[in-house]
């Protein structure tokens, strides 16, 4: 069974290269996979998304939508345009912990933690190494904070 894995931008995936040619040749309607890669990836806009078609003998294929990078993520809800070159002295953008939960809700399946307590404090290291503050404070800052219980009421 044929598997194809690319990147596409988020509702905005083309049947030009890379996608368009490596499904053509399996005699599939490449525009109507297209059509679909789009819907189930617009929520993902100004993003770059993982996808993966299979396809069977019959000519049936499925749509896989993976999730993209958590720094991705991060750059998409502080609207900064990349992290920064010094993350202990440059500030590239701020999040609140509410964006900090909506981000680990995204990534659970995807992160080492088991539970959503431990995947915020994944998504802040990653602010951390990003250059984005958390709550206006510096991630370390945010950790310390989390470690003790600012953020508890938020777990419930």
């Amino acid at each position: 069974m044929p598997e194809i894995k690319v990147m596409v931008d988020g509702g905005k995936a083309t049947p030009a290269p890379p996608l368009g040619p490596a499904l053509s040749p399996l005699g599939l309607n490449v525009g109507k996979i297209v059509q679909e890669i789009n819907e189930k990836t617009k929520s993902f806009a100004g993003m770059k998304v993982p996808v993966v078609v299979e396809v069977d003998a019959a000519k049936n294929y499925t749509i896989t939508v993976g999730s993209p990078p958590t720094s991705a993520l991060i750059k998409a809800e502080a609207k900064a345009d990349k992290g920064a070159g010094n993350p202990k002295t440059e500030v590239k953008g701020n999040i609140t912990f509410d964006q900090v939960m909506k981000i680990a809700e995204m990534k659970m399946g995807k992160l080492n933690s088991y539970n959503m307590r431990s995947a915020c404090r994944e998504i802040i290291g990653s602010c951390n190494s990003m250059g984005i503050t958390v709550d206006g404070k510096h991630a370390k800052e945010a950790q310390k904070d989390f470690a003790d219980g600012k953020y508890d009421s938020h777990f419930k």
